[in-house]
């Protein structure tokens, strides 16, 4: 899966519209990036790559190449 795809399926786990993010958004910046949607990733993480994120990786995520980076 390339770097697109990952954004597309973060775009879609997060919930927002398609080619809103790039990898270097800021994650506090997207109001949907909430504890929810904290959760939904850990999920999506386990689902679609078979990779556990821990809250406390999560919690050191600032920016989208953060969370594309987790999930190589």
């Amino acid at each position: 899966m390339d770097t697109q795809e990952k954004i597309a399926l973060i775009e879609d786990t997060l919930d927002l519209d398609e080619g809103t993010l790039t990898p270097e958004t800021v994650l506090a910046e997207i109001d949907e990036y909430d504890s929810m949607a904290k959760l939904s990733l850990i999920v999506m993480a386990d689902d679609e790559f078979d990779i556990t994120l821990t809250s406390d990786v999560i919690k050191g995520f600032v920016t989208v190449d953060d969370i594309l980076k987790a999930l190589d």
